[in-house]
């Protein structure tokens, strides 16, 4: 069988076993200018260093002009048709004349489980993954650029990374012995590095109601490559009582849907259902979702009694100026669940809400609290000095015997028949077909939560 038959069948064993792929962004070509120290490719004339100390392939798509070049220790140019390398002098180009040499960035500076360096191949306008399922998960396949160089780092950990195949330099890897003789081959000992070990297997998903990442015990490791840039601690989130999805590095404004299924769930099918039916629809436009099948926390499974240790989760992100859209889809989606969940495979939802943004009411204001905290730093004044006065009036009326206190025991009895309360309108609605259905804060967190069961169609409060 050819090359390109091959290819058509891998993927069509991909599409039945419901594969996901994951594709390896950054590269290591000599035209790209963030390769370069003052992102920039050399210009004409220009003195060129490589890092002595380090490995690399380099494909070269263009012609260049250099002065001169200090070379990796061990590394190769991969010239494309046209492409090559002359000598110039430098005092020919001004632009050149001045500044250091222009330095290639360090190859080994890419991590496989830096999320930031993945795309995958299912992504949807509104669809995006926690960070542990940006990276390559166990029953994934991975593809490396076949126009581009690239290399890759396989730590920081002695682990193992598995995934399902790994396709690179026009080769399929499935079977173990194969792709570890690659990776120990001069071409690929240019292209992975690192403590770490690369191994692939049959594991496909084959569940139509999803299966786990499997990036538990390494997510510590993405989360510290994701936060790198920030000093590894994360962003404060815009908002009060924040939600931390599982899988996810960091708290997020928005609402979790979390579900429990039967055999008759699909995930693929439930996943194109909210694309297609809600997030479509003009009030979720800024919104973005993330549907995958994650362990349930034990915690979460002894409250409910719920034997499942894996449920779906549904996470649902603001990404715009206006808020409180993510709670108003996560309650149209328990009323999908009562009106639909058991056509669907679905048993039981539980939603979460994070709380409103921080400084007001909408996320536009969140930078400006000025002019509010302002009005509530003076509205506290007044009524400080106000109690003040009410108390020292008291104390003269009392010295002069206009007033006298009494204690409890000594007050006069109530009439027969007087009320004994009064009417707080706090907790009378003027028209109770308008209330939305009572949240009840969770034991787990501080939002919002409900809970719906499709058996009895109606959404109630968790206990």
């Amino acid at each position: 069988m050819g090359a390109p038959g091959r290819v058509l069948l891998w993927l069509q064993l991909s599409a039945l076993t419901r594969a996901a792929y994951k594709f390896w962004v950054p590269n290591t070509d000599f035209d790209a200018a963030a390769n370069w120290s003052q992102n920039r490719t050399p210009c004409a004339g220009a003195a060129v260093e490589f890092p002595a100390d380090k490995m690399v392939s380099v494909l070269v798509r263009e012609s260049h002009s250099i002065s001169d070049m200090l070379l990796p220790l061990d590394g190769e140019f991969v010239l494309a048709s046209g492409a090559g390398f002359s000598a110039l002098d430098i005092g020919s180009h001004l632009d050149c004349s001045t500044g250091g040499p222009a330095l290639f960035r360090d190859p080994d500076r890419f991590c496989w489980h830096d999320p930031r360096l993945w795309r995958s191949g299912d992504a949807a306008h509104g669809l995006f993954s926690v960070d542990a399922e940006r990276v390559p998960c166990s029953h994934d396949d991975v593809i490396f650029p076949s126009d581009a160089s690239f290399r890759v780092g396989l730590g920081p950990g002695a682990g193992t990374v598995r995934v399902r195949s790994v396709r690179a330099l026009g080769q399929t890897f499935t079977r173990d012995e194969d792709l570890a003789a690659f990776l120990e081959s001069r071409a690929g000992r240019l292209r992975f590095h690192g403590p770490g070990a690369l191994s692939v297997g049959p594991e496909a998903c084959a569940d139509q109601s999803g299966c786990v990442c499997g990036h538990a015990e390494v997510q510590p490791w993405i989360c510290a490559a994701l936060l790198q840039p920030l000093g590894g601690r994360c962003p404060q989130a815009a908002c009060r009582d924040p939600l931390r999805p599982e899988g996810q590095c960091c708290d997020l404004c928005g609402a979790i849907v979390s579900l429990t299924h039967g055999p008759a769930f699909d995930l693929q099918r439930y996943r194109a259902r909210l694309l297609h039916a809600f997030l479509a629809l003009p009030q979720y436009q800024g919104l973005q979702m993330a549907v995958s099948k994650v362990p349930r926390q034990p915690r979460l499974r002894e409250a409910s009694g719920a034997k499942a240790d894996t449920e779906i989760q549904v996470v649902l992100v603001e990404t715009g100026p206006e808020t409180g859209g993510a709670g108003r889809l996560a309650r149209a989606l328990l009323a999908d669940i009562a009106e639909h969940g058991q056509a669907l495979g679905v048993l039981s939802a539980t939603a979460r809400e994070s709380g409103a943004p921080v400084g007001g009411g909408s996320a536009a204001g969140l930078n400006a609290p000025g002019p509010r905290a302002g009005l509530a730093g003076g509205l506290a004044a007044a009524l400080l000095l106000l109690l003040l006065a009410l108390l020292a009036g008291a104390l003269l009326l009392r010295r002069a015997g206009r007033l006298r206190w009494r204690r409890r025991d000594e007050a006069d009895p109530a009439p027969a028949g007087a009320p004994v309360g009064f009417h707080n309108p706090v907790f009378y609605a003027a028209d109770p077909a308008e209330a939305l259905p009572a949240p009840q804060l969770d034991v787990w967190s501080s939002s919002r939560s409900y809970f719906v069961n499709p058996l009895f169609g109606e959404a109630e409060a968790e206990a």
